[in-house]
């Protein structure tokens, strides 16, 4: 089991990304936005959502689902607010 007390690495958000977005991790560049790539439209935002929250155990407030558009920003709210 991974050790997350130190909280998330970039490279475990792309992977996660990369397995929500069902693409190549190759295809998750470092500031990836939503709309970047076909499969991050809206249904594949939720698709993101819902990974992050299985795997991080955490629930993300519907009000902040508008916020979470980039892979920058998603890394900064699993530091910030993540708990993980």
């Amino acid at each position: 089991m991974e050790d997350q007390s130190k909280g998330p690495t970039i490279e475990q958000v792309r992977a996660l990304l990369s397995e929500a977005l069902q693409v190549p991790e190759d295809q998750i560049s470092p500031d990836l936005t939503f709309g970047d790539i076909p499969p991050w439209d809206s249904m594949g935002h939720m698709e993101v959502l819902m990974s992050l929250e299985n795997h991080y155990g955490i629930k993300i407030n519907p009000d902040t689902i508008t916020d979470l558009v980039s892979l920058p920003i998603i890394f900064n709210y699993l530091r910030v607010n993540g708990n993980v």
